[in-house]
């Protein structure tokens, strides 16, 4: 019962605590966004691999966020970043028309994985400034988002290096999971866009 209780207060009062591990191809912007988020600022940034993890405090959530490296060879690696996570941000290079349909194949096996099925998505359409970027919904399409069923997902275009869309899209992340705990249940179906 008092589990219970301190999830309820944590969602009305008090901070809550989410996992959330960001994916998404090479060069597609998901250290700069990390960063952007974590400390405010751009920084000069190599081609991660591994990962990196930082805590990054909004408004009253603490996320702490998985960055995972793109490359091909580290791919297979990410679904052992996959357990226990509330939320999926996937992070698009909106310049990469090319490569938009390895990005849908490597999306759709994240989100088919048995331990992401619960997991709230997020996709940052980034490099929004760029000329010649795709818009939010042919990434939206792109992906194949629109063909989801039972998930809660949210695309955001953004630009990581003015924080563009960034903080738009944690709101959505934090106030869809948190409504999600409080009523209890790990999944609604629906969809947004903006």
């Amino acid at each position: 019962m008092g589990q219970v209780f301190r999830k309820l207060f944590d969602t009305f009062f008090g901070n809550s605590e989410m996992r959330v591990v960001m994916l998404g191809l090479d060069a597609a912007g998901k250290t700069t966004i990390l960063y952007k988020l974590h400390i405010g600022e751009v920084l000069s940034t190599v081609p991660t691999i591994g990962f990196n993890v930082e805590k990054v405090q909004y408004k009253n959530v603490m996320f702490t966020v998985w960055d995972v490296g793109g490359q091909e060879k580290l791919r297979p690696l990410w679904r052992h970043y996959f357990n226990n996570t509330d939320g999926l941000i996937y992070v698009v290079d909106s310049l990469d028309r090319e490569r938009i349909g390895k990005a849908k194949n490597e999306f759709q096996t994240i989100i088919n994985d048995p331990f992401m099925l619960n997991s709230v998505i997020l996709v940052f359409a980034n490099k929004q400034d760029m000329k010649g970027a795709m818009t939010p919904m042919e990434v939206c399409e792109g992906l194949g988002l629109f063909d989801l069923k039972n998930r809660k997902w949210h695309i955001q275009g953004t630009c990581a290096l003015r924080g563009d869309g960034l903080y738009e899209g944690l709101d959505w992340l934090a106030s869809t999971l948190k409504a999600m705990r409080a009523a209890g249940y790990p999944s609604i179906g629906s969809s947004s866009f903006s």
